[in-house]
């Protein structure tokens, strides 16, 4: 069993920064992605970021050069750095953990920013 477990989410004003974090813990076993979702109320959850085991990145258009994921040297915790944060429907960030045969969800946390 794997558990995610997210911080680094609150309240920031248009333009400002935050780094999210999730952390695994468990039986960790071959995770070869590492992704960041998020999802507005009312809306379906889109892909933000995601990185690879081998350290390849792929971002959302809307996000791109503004938000950076990496990760730490086990590849058991990802971060989200952003910035130039934009006012949104308060998005609720997730992450998602993969391994070959397995998925797995953090709790989400959400993210304010204010015009």
């Amino acid at each position: 069993q794997v558990r995610l477990g997210e911080s680094g989410g609150g309240w920031v004003q248009a333009g400002g920064s935050l780094r999210l974090s999730c952390a695994a813990s468990g039986s960790i076993v071959s995770i070869n992605l590492m992704a960041w979702y998020r999802q507005a109320t009312e809306k379906q959850s889109e892909l933000v970021a995601s990185i690879t085991s081998g350290g390849n990145t792929n971002y959302a258009g809307a996000v791109k050069g503004r938000f950076t994921i990496s990760t730490d040297n086990t590849n058991h915790t990802v971060y989200l750095q952003m910035h130039n944060l934009k006012p949104q429907n308060t998005p609720v960030y997730f992450c998602n953990f993969r391994s070959i045969s397995s998925g797995y969800w953090g709790q989400g946390t959400q993210v304010t920013v204010s015009s």
